[in-house]
């Protein structure tokens, strides 16, 4: 694993040059990219969301596209359109922005379940079936998207069907102090995304998500996984709990978070400090713990405390 271990130094490095103060963010995001996943970064405007998917795009060379959502968004708006040409008398087909590797939904929460819905079948099978016909996503794939958790006014939540399809929801959060002053000074002259680097190649990064899979769990660590998950459907505040898709979400991650920290195997922190970006977006609360304004952290935290963990005695937080 020191080859990945490596490669995740090269790449958190160069975006720490533009993302500032904002370690576990950018590794949150790496652990994404190399899980084959996506991202839902969650955020008040200005905290950076568009500079990170930026500069992961030109940290491995992939191609970058950004779909600003709007409330009058189609679906093909997204995905592409046929248009019939008059001088081959055929109908060709013009892909949409969603062709990218690096796709940038911004405020995706603006467009209507419709539009957002055009994403779904790209997000989970990496194609887009258009008129009949389907074309397949170029690889690495992947689709960060914002959303502003203050502002609700002309936006629509987002169906859970979308969300289960975000293997990690982040939040930027404001720099502190120190880092604040160090990005007025490194954007006095010239914003850095504008000098910065292809530190990776595509392949590397193909090979290294191919090698996070091989990471070992031991059974009580798979168990110690689907416990939290089942948990989540039982709790008394969770009106839906979370999927299988989410237990293997997790338990990706934790792959991908052994790797960078040079281990070829999981262990219960890993799952652990994972089970927050992993899980709280996928739990539907119910309505009497939505009146009480119940966060859904709080019953990761809960069931975290309660479920016995691999090795011990008694259920550790």
């Amino acid at each position: 694993m020191e080859i990945v271990a490596q490669l995740a130094e090269r790449v958190m490095s160069n975006v720490e040059q533009v993302i500032i103060g904002k370690h576990d963010v950018v590794e949150l995001t790496l652990l994404a990219l190399l899980c084959q996943g996506h991202l839902l970064i969650e955020d008040v405007p200005g905290t950076g969301k568009t500079i990170l998917a930026r500069a992961v795009a030109r940290s491995i060379g992939c191609s970058f596209r950004r779909i600003q959502f709007t409330p009058d968004m189609l679906p093909s708006d997204v995905t592409g359109v046929s248009v019939f040409n008059q001088k081959t008398t055929e109908f060709e087909f013009r892909p949409g922005p969603v062709f990218a590797q690096i796709v940038l939904s911004d405020e995706i929460n603006r467009a209507t379940p419709k539009t957002q819905s055009a994403l779904l079948e790209a997000m989970d099978e990496r194609q887009v079936t258009v008129d009949g016909y389907t074309y397949m996503m170029e690889q690495p794939f992947m689709v960060l998207a914002t959303q502003n958790p203050i502002e609700y006014e002309g936006t629509f939540p987002l169906p859970e069907a979308q969300l289960d399809r975000f293997m990690l929801r982040i939040n930027m959060g404001y720099p502190d102090k120190a880092s604040e002053i160090a990005i007025l000074e490194a954007q006095q002259y010239v914003h850095p995304i504008a000098t910065l680097d292809q530190v990776i190649s595509q392949d590397e990064l193909l090979e290294a998500q191919e090698a996070v899979k091989q990471v070992y769990a031991d059974d009580s660590v798979k168990e110690y996984i689907v416990n939290l998950s089942i948990a989540t459907r039982n709790h008394p505040d969770v009106y839906l709990g979370v999927s299988p898709r989410g237990s293997l979400a997790l338990y990706r991650t934790c792959q991908a978070m052994a790797a960078i920290r040079r281990r070829d195997y999981i262990i219960p922190d890993d799952v652990k400090f994972l089970s927050e970006p992993t899980m709280a977006h996928r739990l539907i609360i119910s309505p009497a713990a939505r009146i009480k304004n119940v966060d859904p952290k709080e019953i990761i935290e809960d069931i975290l405390s309660s479920v016995h963990v691999p090795g011990t005695h008694i259920g550790q937080r």
